[in-house]
């Protein structure tokens, strides 16, 4: 596979998001959406929060894998919440 495929998502082994979990945090809803890649699945959260009558959104994506599904999903919660404390309304910005 070229690498500029890799670089930019086109053919890789990456399956649809799952997980699913939602949450509330500090006025911001976060959901887990951590994705099968190579085998084990990849942290990753959606953070959302309305702002002005505007629906804000910022994806998180970490390096971290689990071979867990479970395992996934709570890093991911976790992950966004301590974002969410530590850069509040400015992930958007």
């Amino acid at each position: 596979m070229s690498i500029l495929k890799k670089l930019f998502g086109g053919g890789g082994e990456r399956e649809e998001e799952s997980g699913g979990e939602e949450i509330e945090h500090n006025g911001f809803r976060i959901r887990a959406t951590p994705f099968k890649e190579g085998g084990q699945f990849q942290t990753c959260a959606v953070v959302t929060k309305e702002i002005g009558g505007a629906l804000m959104e910022h994806r998180l994506i970490r390096a971290d894998r689990f071979p867990d599904q479970e395992d996934a999903v709570a890093a991911s919660l976790r992950k966004a919440k301590q974002m969410v404390d530590e850069q509040g309304d400015r992930m958007f910005g």
